[in-house]
């Protein structure tokens, strides 16, 4: 008896995805699976994870991890990693996704920091940390963003009749004295500033600060393990004196774990931080 059309096709459907579910949700798993368990592939396809020498998982090669104590204090014997917005979480992946003109913080409307007086102190913090001047252009000496409202006359121009340093909230004194011959004053919170045209100043901050890009900017996926040599070179006096090692030691250790760019030419020279901790933990055990 032949079967009605509808029913036929149906039934050629039903077919076709138990044929695909055995093929593409058994089958291939399974294969990929297999192919994972090669020589040289099964560390990878298992999280690329890093054991101590008791055998103890510590992390992953491919993820960051922060090297502080219970209070969030950086550690003095670790190199310490660039900022992540998720706090390395792998279930939070992601960037903060604030952009070049966040600079205002969360004195006028209570938003968190701008990404500014994120890099400004976070860059402070570096510098104290590690023995260096942490200042940066755009950033005043308390390791904020340093940004006015400038008032004017006609709106967008004409002379300057009050000037706000949005950043510092009442009763700070603003990190700028007079604007334009016009006394600055610090910010009332609740009050809104966006009347003004927003000014960052640049300062008297070098061109090119002591604390490199990465100790103070998290990556897009705030997962990255790696940090630049430059940051790791910054870190390694601070390390070596903690562990009581020479300089040459710990340049030829940072040496040993910088690894060079993709193919040769694809992006930066990188050292992996958490190797590099494991291996100094291994063989120069810090004794408080």
């Amino acid at each position: 008896m032949r079967l009605p059309t509808a029913v036929s096709h149906h039934l050629a459907a039903l077919r076709a995805l138990l044929v695909f579910t055995v093929l593409l949700g058994i089958g291939y798993p399974l294969a990929v699976l297999a192919i994972a368990q090669f020589p040289g592939l099964q560390s990878r396809a298992d999280g690329s994870l890093v054991v101590d020498p008791g055998g103890a998982v510590v992390g992953s090669a491919l993820i960051g991890q922060s090297f502080t104590d219970a209070d969030g204090h950086a550690l003095v014997q670790y190199f310490q990693t660039r900022p992540s917005a998720g706090g390395y979480d792998p279930t939070a992946s992601g960037a903060s996704n604030l952009g070049p003109e966040n600079v205002v913080d969360g004195t006028v409307d209570g938003s968190p920091a701008s990404l500014l007086t994120q890099v400004c102190a976070r860059s402070r913090a570096a510098g104290e940390l590690n023995g260096v001047d942490g200042g940066r252009p755009y950033c005043t000496a308390d390791g904020i963003g340093a940004v006015l409202s400038v008032f004017h006359a006609d709106g967008l121009t004409g002379q300057v009749t009050r000037v706000i340093s949005v950043n510092e909230p009442c009763p700070a004194a603003p990190f700028l004295g007079r604007y334009q011959g016009v006394a600055v004053e610090c910010a009332t919170p609740g009050t809104d500033y966006s009347g003004g045209v927003i000014t960052p100043i640049r300062g008297d901050a070098p061109d090119v600060p002591a604390v490199p890009p990465d100790a103070v900017t998290a990556s897009g996926s705030g997962l990255d393990p790696d940090i630049s040599p430059e940051y790791a070179a910054l870190q390694a006096g601070r390390v070596a004196r903690a562990r009581g090692i020479d300089d040459a030691t710990m340049r030829a250790m940072i040496a040993e774990h910088t690894a060079g760019r993709t193919l040769g030419f694809l992006g930066e020279p990188t050292v992996n931080a958490l190797e590099l901790n494991m291996e100094l933990d291994q063989r120069y055990p810090f004794s408080g």
